[in-house]
Order: C-alpha cells, then sequence, then structure tokens
C-alpha cells in the first residue's frame, strides 16, 4: 500500500465521521457498526497500517470516501457541504491540539479507561459513547475553534444523539492527526486534487 493510499485512508476516516455527525444531527439515526468502527478506531494503539485502525475493510470508510471525492470533485451535486464543513472544522481542530501538549496527555491517560469500559460492555454502550464524547468536551470543545453542528434540534437536544456526535468528532480528529502524521497537507486538497481523485477512484472501484 502507497503512502498516499495510507493519506487516503486516513482522510477517509475523517469524511466517515463527518458523514456520521451530520447523519446523526439531521436524522437522529446511524448504524451502529459504522459508530463502533470510529469509536474503535480511537482504542486502536499499535497499527499494522492505517487500514487497520477501521477495522481492516474499506468498506468501513465508504460514505466517508464518497464525501471526500464530491469534495474534490467540486460537483455541487454529490458535494455533501455540512460533512465537508466539519471534516474541514475537524483538521483545523486537529492543528491546534498538536500544539497543546497537555491536553495530548489528558487525552492518552483517559483513552485507557475508555478501552476498558469497551472491553467490558462492547463499543457501542452508552458507557462507552458518553465517555468518549465527556473526553472531546473536557478537551477539544474548550479550544477557541469550535465545531458548530447544524441539524434538526429534536435530535440534537437528545443527550444520547449529543454523546454520540461528540465522540465521532473525537475520533474524526483522531483521524486527522493520523493522516497529518502519514505526511497529509490541507494544500493537497487544492493543488494535489486530480491526484488524490484518481487514487480515489481506484480504491472505491474495487469496493463497489
Amino acid at each position: 500500500m502507497s503512502n498516499l493510499q495510507e493519506q487516503l485512508i486516513a482522510l477517509g476516516g475523517v469524511f466517515q465521521a463527518a458523514v456520521l455527525v451530520d447523519r446523526i444531527a439531521r436524522t437522529g439515526q446511524a448504524s451502529e457498526a459504522n459508530i463502533g468502527c470510529m469509536l474503535g478506531s480511537l482504542l486502536v494503539v499499535d497499527p499494522k497500517n492505517t487500514l487497520e485502525v477501521f477495522g481492516g475493510d474499506d468498506l468501513n470508510l465508504r460514505d466517508g470516501y464518497r464525501a471526500l471525492v464530491g469534495a474534490l470533485e467540486r460537483d455541487p451535486s454529490s458535494l455533501q457541504r455540512e460533512p465537508l464543513r466539519y471534516a474541514l472544522s475537524m483538521l483545523g481542530l486537529e492543528r491546534q491540539l498538536n500544539k497543546r501538549g497537555d491536553m495530548l496527555d489528558t487525552i492518552g491517560n483517559r483513552l485507557p479507561q475508555i478501552q476498558s469500559q469497551a472491553e467490558h460492555f462492547g463499543l457501542v454502550h452508552e458507557n462507552v459513547i458518553a465517555s468518549s464524547g465527556a473526553l472531546y468536551q473536557d478537551t477539544l470543545s474548550t479550544l477557541r475553534q469550535r465545531i458548530q453542528v447544524h441539524g434538526d434540534m429534536r435530535f440534537l437536544q437528545q443527550p444520547s444523539n449529543a454523546s454520540k456526535i461528540r465522540a465521532l468528532l473525537l475520533a474524526g480528529i483522531r483521524a486527522a492527526r493520523l493522516w497529518r502524521q502519514l505526511g497529509g497537507h490541507r494544500w493537497q486538497l487544492v493543488f494535489s486534487r486530480r491526484k488524490l481523485l484518481n487514487e480515489l477512484y481506484g480504491m472505491t472501484r474495487t469496493n463497489d
């Protein structure tokens, strides 16, 4: 697997989280399997490759890849505006997080507790989701830049949905961190669009 493919998998993870946040905000629904995959990505400590972070299967990121393709193609018919905004905001928040060693330490210290909960209850148990959401709220949501989530207030005001959204944002920012560690840079999204798209077309074609 090339380095560019590894980068695109991590970026697909950012967009997957963004799509799920948008879906919960608008409809109050997202599949447990998709949520579990993203929550699980927070707890993978020593992966053999980037895909292993997301359950070892590109299909787990299918919606994220589609949203990423739509963003890179700049086609109004396929562009998902809110997921794109969330994804770009997560990339920006990750850059702020990178300058905050204290916050990185807090996240690193609390993830093992979430891991223990996940082993005991299961990845998508409300306790695991609540702990992941609380970790986001105690750390990243205190930064100057905030992610404003838009949707149906009936769903946004439900505590369980609010926790899911925060947990997914945390997972998306973890994916953004992975993307940058692999050499990903925001300028690529502007100046290397065609190259990224050609690679993505090949990756998604094998999954259809």
